[in-house]
């Protein structure tokens, strides 16, 4: 199967930076369909071993690395996706495979068995790893995603906020799994497209001193290990 890199780059934001690339941004974007008033609420359990295998390769800058999440929008555990994202230095690429609400609570729950003869490769190879390097839940990360879209080269600019740690509750299909604010608040601006950045959008997304990152919103969610 063929690899499909797309480049992916973090800048922080501070709230002014926000509401005026934001402002620029609605005049030649769209907004994602699958936003409501603009935004949408993420959850996602991230996966990872006894030794933080995900987290050190991603705070060492391990050039090549991957990690395992389930991920669901808007409290609605009726459409929920398994994800493997990989990363080679500043492209990144993602897998996914649906799962149905029951299937993600056995995994959860440690009820492991059924995957292995899953006919959904990612599935299976979740499966192998968690038997193979020990990966299981590891804990749940929470934020606001404001999203939009350019159809030209693919273009996809979100603004990521009140992310949010669910410390070591890993229970995430559970709405009442506390989680409290993932150290100082964060606002991040995610740009990613394919061959080519248009040049109208690289031209809006140019705010002098903004600074470019490697910020990691499960890392920051284990600030409290």
């Amino acid at each position: 199967m063929e690899v499909h890199y797309r480049h992916e780059v973090k800048h922080y934001l501070n709230v002014a930076d926000l509401v005026s690339i934001r402002k620029r941004l609605r005049c030649v974007m769209e907004t994602d369909p699958h936003a409501r008033d603009g935004t949408y609420q993420i959850r996602s359990l991230y996966f990872d071993n006894a030794k933080d295998k995900a987290l050190r390769e991603k705070v060492d800058g391990v050039n090549l690395r991957e990690k395992f999440r389930i991920r669901y929008y808007n409290g609605d555990p009726s459409l929920i996706h398994l994800e493997k994202k990989s990363k080679h230095n500043s492209l990144g690429t993602k897998y996914s495979a649906p799962l149905s609400a029951e299937e993600a609570q056995r995994i959860v729950d440690g009820e492991i068995g059924w995957m292995l003869d899953d006919r959904r490769p990612l599935v299976q190879e979740l499966y192998v790893k968690m038997r193979s390097q020990g990966l299981r839940p590891k804990t749940i990360v929470d934020y606001t995603r404001q999203p939009f879209i350019y159809r030209p080269g693919n273009v996809r600019v979100t603004f990521d906020y009140n992310i949010r740690t669910g410390l070591f509750c890993t229970d995430f299909l559970n709405p009442d799994c506390v989680t409290i604010p993932a150290g100082d608040p964060v606002i991040l601006m995610e740009v990613k497209w394919d061959a080519y950045l248009p040049d109208v959008i690289r031209c809006i997304l140019q705010e002098e001193g903004r600074m470019q990152t490697a910020f990691s919103k499960y890392a920051a969610c284990r600030v409290y290990d």
